[in-house]
């Protein structure tokens, strides 16, 4: 039944995705969108997977293949990491990475990008790390990295493809359709390093307080709204010219 929901939503809603060359001459920065333990390793929290999962699996291989390719060029990575106040909780979702437990961290393997100096980390407490950035005298650090590095365009990957990453990327967009962001120009959604979580209705309907979240289609439907809003998906992404 969710495999025909699926290949009905994909007909009614069809998302076109394209090869993007990140040109050589152009500063484009990579953000990384929640790629932490708290998500994304097994047993890790109450919102981390139960068993291993593809989408998931492969988010972290794409992100980390793109972390060094970005950081042997010198260009700029922003990590946002999902940190929570254990007296301030997150409704609708069950308490998860508090901050200064490990399922605030990045994953093992992402932690070495804490020693590049061409990396920003960026603890937030909320699912858009736009208003997760700003700070109490009216600055926003991820406004100043991308001024700062000249950015004229951001690689966006991570999870959750349909809650953060979504929210993340509609914020910027509306930002820099106001202005506010120059000289940010396009923002690039990588589809094969985003994931979500997976709550099929069986398991929602016996569980309190739960919805149905069926990995696939949700993961479609945040890509699609990411492109309704401007963003582009990309299946694939290089760097050069094409030939």
């Amino acid at each position: 039944m969710v495999s025909q929901t699926i290949d009905l939503l994909k007909n009614e809603l069809p998302l076109e995705q394209e090869l993007v060359v990140l040109p050589e001459d152009v500063v484009t920065g990579l953000v990384l969108v929640d790629i932490i333990n708290g998500f994304c390793t097994v047993g890790a929290g109450n919102l981390a997977p139960r068993e291993p999962n593809r989408q998931i699996s492969g988010t972290i291989s794409e992100s980390v293949r793109l972390a060094r390719l970005f950081c042997d060029k010198k260009l700029p990575v922003m990590a946002f990491l999902d940190s929570h106040h254990p007296d301030k909780p997150e409704d609708p979702y069950p308490p998860h990475c508090i901050q200064g437990t490990d399922e605030s961290n990045l994953v093992p393997a992402l932690q070495w990008i804490q020693n590049e100096t061409n990396v920003t980390i960026r603890r937030k407490d909320c699912y858009d790390g736009y208003l997760g950035s700003m700070e109490a005298d009216g600055s926003n650090v991820f406004a100043d990295w991308v001024k700062n590095n000249h950015i004229e365009a951001i690689l966006v990957v991570g999870v959750c493809t349909d809650i953060c990453v979504l929210d993340f990327v509609c914020s910027t967009l509306s930002v820099r359709n106001r202005g506010f962001l120059a000289p940010l120009k396009d923002v690039i959604v990588y589809s094969r390093a985003c994931a979500t979580f997976d709550v099929p209705l069986h398991i929602a309907t016996n569980t309190k307080g739960a919805l149905p979240h069926p990995q696939e289609l949700m993961h479609h439907i945040g890509l699609y709204m990411a492109k309704e809003r401007g963003a582009k998906i990309a299946n694939e992404v290089l760097f050069g010219a094409l030939k």
